[in-house]
């Protein structure tokens, strides 16, 4: 690669990695769609040589998919992801996520082998599954601390789409703040990095006009905000990440997530969300998801 290729500031490189089962294809789909020539199953020793062939083609958006497929060469890849992130590359690495228990329910369902190991993933070998998925994640575990995470435990596939699609659309050399409303019930994003529990504040829930609406419609809004422990809540989170963003930005932070949970994820951590996110968007890249709502509305359970 010739110095002036690697300086090249407009060049973006995805790098998409994370566990098997996890949703890899679907977010390779949509960062095409977003623009990005994309690889699966790219060898570490062969990203160079294609960013090279890339911008020598004219090509601004590269994105690669690398996981624990490229066998004895993935422990190169952190340090070949260093190596790039200083030579002027718009680098973004995404690292997908899923709780054992929806690990191996989608590969029981697909019946599809796991790649570290040695057989199929019915009920007679799950926990050799269980073993393969444990194995993985300690190869991945690097990549894991150093990337921005997304758990698709419980997302369907346009979710996931959206949220690649948007994270792949964020500003690069920032920290990016992403809040993110969610069901205790389902349980906790992995992918938090503050987690927020606002099942105490008063819940629209048992007004009978408000149950079937969610916290970005009008009525549950300004229910919420008539409710002074829920602006208590939502101004001391908005003063705690005032306090602490810029030490996570002058620590080379490139994501943080704040994820709020409430029983349903239907209501008040959704205006949470929405308040905060407003509240901050001035002044840092801002995204905001809620994963219980798909299109604005409760999801089926």
């Amino acid at each position: 690669m010739t110095a002036a290729a690697a300086s090249s500031p407009t060049f973006e490189l995805t790098v998409l990695t994370g566990m098997s089962g996890s949703g890899k294809s679907v977010a390779l789909h949509a960062l095409e769609d977003a623009g990005c020539y994309c690889v699966d199953n790219l060898p570490p020793e062969l990203l160079a040589p294609l960013i090279a062939i890339s911008q020598e083609r004219g090509a601004r958006r590269l994105a690669v998919a690398v996981d624990v497929r490229a066998g004895q060469s993935l422990p190169q890849l952190p340090l070949l992801l260093h190596s790039l992130g200083t030579q002027g590359l718009a680098l973004r690495l995404i690292f997908l996520d899923a709780s054992d228990a929806a690990l191996v329910q989608r590969f029981s369902e697909t019946r599809r082998r796991h790649p570290l190991s040695g057989g199929s993933a019915d009920d007679g070998n799950r926990q050799a599954l269980a073993d393969a998925i444990a194995r993985e994640r300690k190869l991945l575990a690097d990549l894991r601390e150093r990337a921005h995470l997304i758990d698709t435990s419980h997302l369907r596939a346009a979710q996931l789409m959206a949220w690649v699609k948007e994270f792949s659309a964020a500003p690069h050399g920032q920290l990016t703040l992403v809040f993110e409303s969610f069901a205790f019930k389902r349980g906790i994003s992995l992918d938090a990095d503050f987690v927020f529990d606002a099942r105490m504040l008063p819940n629209p829930h048992y007004e009978a006009e408000l149950r079937p609406l969610t916290g970005l419609d009008a009525p549950v809004a300004q229910w919420l905000a008539r409710q002074p422990d829920v602006q208590r809540m939502a101004q001391q989170i908005e003063t705690f990440l005032h306090t602490w963003l810029p030490a996570l930005a002058a620590n080379q932070r490139s994501y943080v997530t704040v994820a709020i949970g409430c029983t349903g994820g239907q209501h008040r951590s959704a205006w949470l969300v929405e308040q905060l996110a407003a509240a901050f968007a001035p002044a840092w890249p801002t995204l905001r998801r809620h994963r219980e709502l798909v299109g604005g509305k409760p999801r089926n359970s």
